[in-house]
């Protein structure tokens, strides 16, 4: 089964219990009948979690490809549960039986395909129906659904919000995954359209020897697309310009190996100086200043170009503090960090920060409140601490603010690091050794290799911390952002390959963009089998024979209609012995068309609107079933887009993921 997942999703697990009532027992060795139908069969998706057993209550069973579709031929009660004894195709071929509590119903074959997000707003996935419904049925949908937006930009959650489309596009037609629908229904929003709610399921790839969802040509394409941001928040006051003038030095060096390694458009790097309070002394002449922000900067020649006039005030502030809170802080939020996979702030300061009750603090923030603001952008935090002797009296006091500001969950200590004497060539090396590990773990993703951080290796275990060596401070920080690069990387892979998610889980979505309704946000596919598309075809080339015959003769179209369909074994009872008044009604067309969430051209036709048609009109709905008829011809010999989704399942059961616009 070649299925892929992409979706990455937060939050709760939810299973279906699939009720113990039966239909029927299975004749003639074929599933059970779905409620109330008389050609669908019971179908179940297995989850993460489903196993195959040999016999209800078994202890030991066979682990299941998630989504895997099987048929129900026969339930059963065991030891307080459900059992459900499946087969992989209609034809008698059982294979064991499943826990109910572990499978989700599926009655519509339906599933969801994105479309590209160039230019639009990534979709949502909604706890519940409601959520969405209240958006599209507002008299301004913008405003009711700004704060939804706005806390998923700030923080990157809503209580309402499960998931949030993947950033990675997959052309569905050339990497076909399944996101399974599981109910849906056209409704008619506020602004006038019409917009399908549908509820979806999703599994996440949580280890990749049971559940192959995310294929390593998908892994590979993710980590090529994996690039990182690393921003300099430089202190510029007095004494500081022989670190600057050594931090571009050491850029430089940097820059010609990215240029060398051919991989200078996966690091961006950027830079933010700050002071203190202007209030204080104006004469600094800024308390903050973007030189060089990432998302901008074109190459190595354009990032030196920015910060040419960087250099430390000639002026002495107010306090030996200063306030790098306000610099980190206009760092995390002035710059776009969606832009990168992996995220990075560099503090250089040889002062202790401006705490958050001090009057001159442009923040009001202290360290874990800075901290808290980076975490949520994603943003590593490092510092880098000159302790210079002339502030010999403040070493301690700033050690601690910055062992708090800097600390890191994933490396489970603070990403800080002190320059002792403040010596000009060991800061050298620690920046420098920061940039090459930066660059040596892009170059690798940027080659596609199977690195630290990538899905493959996401279900290993985050090796221990190590402990920290007793060699450089250049050292230190290598194996540091070694370790975080994977962190982030896996965070990253996480949000385009859905490895993060939760192993099964169902939300809400809208086939639009909830604001632009104009706007497709997902394309809906029927999986029809190629006797349903067979069917399917042989159905509206009668309807059009019949159609072109009443052109002649125009009352002959539904009595024709009404033989053709007790031709094609149609119930007899389906055609209210001749006084269907719909086409829809006729039993033409088959179940699995009936509580799709479209509106049909054929369904509904009856025969007084048919006569009232013009020749014009009824010559354009001809032609529109014709050009359905040449897209159903070419599903069918599109031969690499049949999946099968089991198995082992009967050829007869691949299905084509035709879209919900092409049915009659």
């Amino acid at each position: 089964m070649q299925i892929k997942n992409i979706l990455s999703f937060f939050f709760c697990v939810s299973s279906v219990l699939l009720t113990p009532l039966s239909y029927g027992q299975a004749a003639n060795n074929k599933p059970l009948l779905q409620e109330g139908k008389k050609t669908l069969y019971q179908r179940v998706l297995t989850t993460p979690t489903c196993k195959l057993y040999a016999k209800p209550g078994d202890q030991s069973g066979a682990a299941q490809e998630a989504f895997s579709r099987y048929y129900v031929y026969q339930r059963t009660e065991s030891a307080g549960k459900t059992w459900l004894e499946v087969g992989v195709d209609t034809v008698g071929k059982k294979i064991g039986w499943l826990d109910a509590a572990c499978s989700v119903e599926w009655k519509m074959q339906m599933s969801l395909a994105f479309t590209n997000p160039a230019n639009r707003t990534l979709a949502l996935f909604f706890k519940d129906r409601e959520s969405i419904e209240k958006i599209i049925d507002a008299a301004d949908p913008a405003l009711t659904y700004a704060p939804i937006l706005d806390s998923m930009a700030k923080v990157g959650r809503n209580p309402q919000v499960l998931a949030r489309e993947p950033e990675l596009y997959v052309d569905f037609r050339k990497n076909f995954y399944l996101l399974p629908i599981l109910q849906a229904e056209e409704v008619m929003s506020d602004a006038g359209f019409n917009v399908r709610l549908l509820q979806v399921a999703s599994v996440s790839r949580q280890d990749p020897n049971a559940n192959p969802a995310v294929s390593p040509q998908a892994v590979q394409s993710s980590i090529k697309a994996f690039s990182a941001g690393v921003v300099f928040v430089m202190d510029s006051t007095l004494s500081m310009d022989p670190y600057i003038e050594r931090m571009r030095a050491v850029m430089k060096n940097i820059y010609a190996r990215m240029e060398k390694e051919k991989i200078d458009d996966k690091v961006k790097f950027g830079l933010v100086a700050f002071r203190s309070a202007l209030s204080a002394v104006p004469a600094i002449e800024y308390n903050t200043r973007i030189y060089a922000d990432p998302t901008q900067v074109k190459n190595g020649a354009d990032f030196f170009e920015k910060i040419k006039d960087l250099k430390a005030t000639k002026i002495s502030t107010p306090k030996f503090d200063e306030d790098p809170y306000a610099g980190v802080k206009e760092a995390l939020e002035k710059i776009n960090w969606n832009e990168f996979g992996a995220r990075y702030i560099v503090l250089v300061t040889d002062a202790g920060a401006l705490d958050a009750n001090d009057p001159l603090s442009a923040t009001g923030l202290d360290a874990q409140a800075v901290r808290e603001l980076a975490k949520e952008k994603g943003v590593a935090l490092y510092v880098m601490h000159l302790k210079t002797p002339e502030g010999a009296k403040n070493h301690q006091s700033a050690q601690r603010q910055y062992d708090t500001l800097a600390f890191n969950s994933i490396a489970n200590r603070p990403l800080y690091y002190s320059v002792d004497a403040g010596r000009v060539n060991v800061f050298g090396e620690t920046i420098e050794s920061l940039g090459q590990s930066l660059v040596t773990q892009i170059k690798q993703a940027s080659m596609g290799e199977v690195v630290a951080g990538s899905a493959l290796t996401a279900t290993q275990s985050t090796p221990a911390t190590p402990p920290a060596p007793a060699g450089s401070t250049a050292a230190a920080i290598a194996r540091d952002s070694a370790l975080l690069g994977r962190a982030m990387q896996l965070a990253y892979l996480g949000g385009a390959t859905n490895t993060k998610a939760p192993p099964f889980f169902k939300a809400w979505i809208s086939d639009r963009d909830l604001v632009k309704q104009n706007i497709p946000t997902t394309e809906v596919r029927v999986l029809l089998t190629k006797s349903q598309l067979s069917d399917l075809s042989s159905v509206v080339t009668q309807i059009v024979e019949a159609a072109n015959a009443s052109l002649v003769s125009p009352t002959d179209m539904f009595d024709r209609l009404r033989s053709v369909a007790a031709t094609m074994g149609r119930d007899p009872n389906d055609l209210r012995q001749g006084n269907a008044q719909k086409l829809g009604q006729m039993g033409l067309l088959g179940e699995y068309l009936e509580g799709l969430p479209y509106k049909s051209d054929v369904m509904g036709l009856d025969e007084e609107g048919w006569k009232a048609m013009s020749v014009a009109a009824q010559t354009q709905f001809m032609m529109r079933l014709n050009t359905k008829l040449r897209q159903y011809q070419s599903f069918n010999a599109d031969t690499g887009s049949w999946v099968s989704l089991a198995k082992g399942s009967d050829p007869s059961e691949a299905v084509y993921p035709v879209p919900l616009e092409s049915l009659p």
